[in-house]
């Protein structure tokens, strides 16, 4: 193969993978719209989502996000990315649950756990983030 071929091959495949990543970062679900859908959800117990749907929320931090409706309560547990970056991670999600809901009333703030409430009590969506461990998050999504 000549070496001008060989460098057109080289770009081509360069812009194809570039191509493709900028894709699919435009195909990711946002945080703060997963946040709200879910809440929106919770005075209906959740019936309107499936286990995909709160995996947006975890999406910056990890891969690996469960999500579940479990008792009335949807709960998301994920692994940080980075090891040992639970409390970084922790943190980050009390950041997108304050911006993204400026309603909430964030009345926990520690380094293991985050609390936010919207509403008054009887009728209120509550929501919690703490470490599961050292590199795991929990998210929890519960309507009282």
């Amino acid at each position: 193969m000549n070496p001008s071929t060989a460098r057109i091959i080289t770009l081509c495949s360069t812009i194809a993978m570039s191509s493709a990543m900028a894709a699919h970062a435009d195909e990711s679900a946002s945080p703060c719209g997963a946040l709200k859908r879910i809440v929106a959800a919770a005075p209906q117990h959740f019936a309107t989502l499936n286990p995909a749907d709160g995996r947006a929320i975890a999406q910056p931090y990890g891969d690996d996000a469960q999500c579940a409706t479990t008792g009335g309560n949807y709960q998301c547990v994920w692994s940080a990315r980075d090891a040992g970056s639970g409390t970084n991670a922790l943190e980050g999600v009390g950041a997108d649950i304050a911006s993204c809901l400026p309603d909430a009333t964030h009345d926990v703030n520690s380094p293991g756990r985050q609390h936010f409430y919207l509403g008054q009590r009887g009728n209120r969506t509550e929501i919690t983030a703490q470490s599961d461990g050292s590199t795991r998050v929990r998210l929890s999504v519960s309507h009282q």
